[in-house]
């Protein structure tokens, strides 16, 4: 599903924000992303995304090498991936609707579809009632709500969520990690950055300790990884 083989990103001769990082995240795995700023979490996510390119090594997600992707292929390599933001990134102009239909436009799915999927979207993250808000209507929350809609309505086979209970109070920050836990049971493979060590120790996950670019501990908590 996604592997990274002896990664090196460096922004500054140098300067390695990820020095010869190799790892094996399979299909439906739910895997935190642990350590200190400037550990590298936030550049694995990046390169993953395809924003950023490895210095060093490969980086192979769904059988494609993405070191070898043409520039051309890269906006419908990103279609397949939901990804959740700290800050939300929704569109302010339009309400929640819109903002959820519109990742659905991007890859030009019929109407018919989007009336569908939308809907069904709001109902799974539990704001199905609220589809004619706009963002600064809503609390904290439920924006993250929206943006984790967004993320699955395509229902992509990869969600990167960096920091998602960032702004977040526990309690949201409770509701948000269950409903990227339910996407990883409905088959989504799950990668979650945080500095949240309470969620962290409480649910039974894999859990990747970055430190100074390199992975420091990998442990599967409930259950075992294939090290082959």
């Amino acid at each position: 599903m996604i592997e990274l083989k002896n990664v090196t990103k460096e922004y500054t001769k140098g300067n390695a924000a990820l020095n010869g990082v190799s790892v094996k995240i399979e299909k439906g795995e739910f895997v935190f992303i642990v350590g200190d700023s400037g550990s590298g979490k936030s550049t694995l996510i990046r390169l993953i995304m395809k924003e950023l390119d490895p210095t060093e090594g490969t980086i192979i997600v769904n059988g494609r090498n993405l070191n070898r992707m043409k520039h051309r292929h890269i906006a419908k390599y990103r279609r397949g991936l939901g990804v959740v933001f700290q800050d939300f990134r929704l569109l302010k102009d339009r309400n929640i609707y819109e903002n959820i239909a519109f990742a659905l436009r991007v890859t030009e799915t019929p109407t018919r579809v989007i009336k569908k999927k939308v809907p069904a979207a709001l109902s799974l993250v539990g704001l199905a009632q609220k589809y004619k808000s706009h963002p600064k209507e809503l609390s904290g929350g439920e924006q993250q709500r929206v943006a984790i809609a967004r993320a699955i309505v395509n229902e992509p086979a990869i969600l990167l969520a960096d920091e998602p209970t960032g702004n977040l109070d526990p309690t949201n920050s409770w509701e948000i990690m269950s409903l990227l836990k339910e996407a990883n049971e409905r088959g989504t493979t799950v990668l979650v950055v945080t500095h949240n060590q309470e969620i962290v120790n409480e649910m039974n996950e894999r859990v990747i300790t970055m430190k100074h670019g390199v992975i420091v501990s990998d442990e599967q908590r409930g259950g075992y990884i294939d090290e082959d």
